[in-house]
């Protein structure tokens, strides 16, 4: 499938430099990338998108006791 989108001129020049050095095309590059994302998403390596929700939800031990509202207010 054909898609258009509009990418900043830097960005095109550094993807043009790296499809170079890799004897590839800018196509292949955007392809590789998009494909390593969406795996990152779907795999069950911890870093997917609801593994990550998860860790936020539980929360992470800093140490710190939660601050009143006082001491909140106090400063």
């Amino acid at each position: 499938m054909r898609t258009t989108i509009d990418l900043p001129e830097p960005l095109v020049e550094r993807i043009k430099i790296a499809a170079a050095k890799r004897r590839t095309t800018m196509r292949e590059l955007v392809i590789r990338g998009l494909e390593e994302i969406l795996h990152d998403d779907t795999a069950g390596d911890g870093t997917s998108r609801g593994s990550a929700l998860a860790r936020l939800e539980q929360g992470y031990a800093l140490g710190n006791q939660p601050l009143t509202r006082d001491e909140i207010h106090a400063r």
